[in-house]
């Protein structure tokens, strides 16, 4: 238990260091003097203040001052770990979401067409056909793209509404990207609902033509459903926000700095 608490310590600490290496340490001087004693020494080379992120000293004067209810809390160990997750969610979502806006296009544009959707992309969206062969996946045998291939056969009233649905689902996806981008709660919320809302239609894509890229992007959302809902205790699991916003001031340094000053 020891040894496995140490490498969870070990890797959060690395993730620390790393961001502080690319953005530069997170210095504060509070106004407490009792706290900021905790936080200063002095080295041959002047004044040094512990970083609010990574814990280490760091010469020269803090990067900010003030009461230490108005210092900054820095993501640190877990929390820095999944911020980067939640980000690499967010730029898939980002793509999605461009795409399914590229779809809603393709459909107001060629509304009454009776080509294929793959001949409208070679003609029109040389990007998509470009990325396709780029990346090996197959944005024709998407679920959004085989949608609008059978419904070019259909009324102009059935692509109206098909462009208009399209169109909201990519700005959902435009929203979930955004808010899990800034890392706020609403966005963590709103990626949960609307990835949960289409999993049944992609288990139903599943049911009618399996391929690698379904069931990649099958098990990513669900992967991600899951691990939002869990590790940011959404919908009053394992304690809900207020346990989840306790367990980040746990890491606090400043926080733990604070209670060994009372003591």
């Amino acid at each position: 238990m020891k040894d496995k608490e140490a490498r969870r310590k070990t890797t959060a600490r690395r993730w620390e260091l790393r961001f502080c290496g690319r953005r530069g340490h997170l210095t504060y001087a509070p106004d407490e003097s009792g706290l900021a004693g905790r936080l200063r020494t002095e080295t041959a080379q002047g004044e040094a203040w512990r970083c609010l992120r990574c814990g280490d000293y760091a010469i020269g004067a803090p990067a900010a001052s003030g009461p230490a209810d108005d210092a900054p809390t820095p993501l640190r160990g877990k929390a820095l770990r999944d911020a980067f997750i939640i980000r690499l969610l967010a730029i898939e979502r980002l793509l999605r979401g461009l795409f399914l806006i590229a779809a809603a296009y393709v459909v107001w544009r060629f509304v009454g067409a009776r080509d294929s959707v793959q001949r409208v992309f070679d003609k029109d969206l040389p990007a998509v056909r470009d990325l396709s062969r780029r990346t090996g996946i197959d944005f024709a045998d998407a679920a959004p793209t085989r949608l609008l291939q059978r419904a070019l056969d259909a009324g102009h009233g059935t692509l109206v509404l098909l462009a208009a649905g399209v169109l909201a689902y990519g700005l959902l996806e435009l929203l979930e990207a955004y808010g899990l981008w800034i890392m706020k709660r609403w966005g963590e919320y709103v990626a949960v609902v609307g990835t949960a809302i289409f999993l049944p239609l992609e288990i139903y894509e599943l049911t009618e033509k399996v391929s690698a890229f379904k069931i990649v992007a099958f098990l990513i959302n669900l992967a991600a459903v899951a691990w939002l809902i869990w590790s940011k205790r959404l919908f009053g699991l394992r304690g809900g926000h207020a346990a989840f916003e306790k367990e980040r001031e746990s890491t606090s340094l400043l926080e733990v700095e604070r209670a060994a000053a009372r003591v």
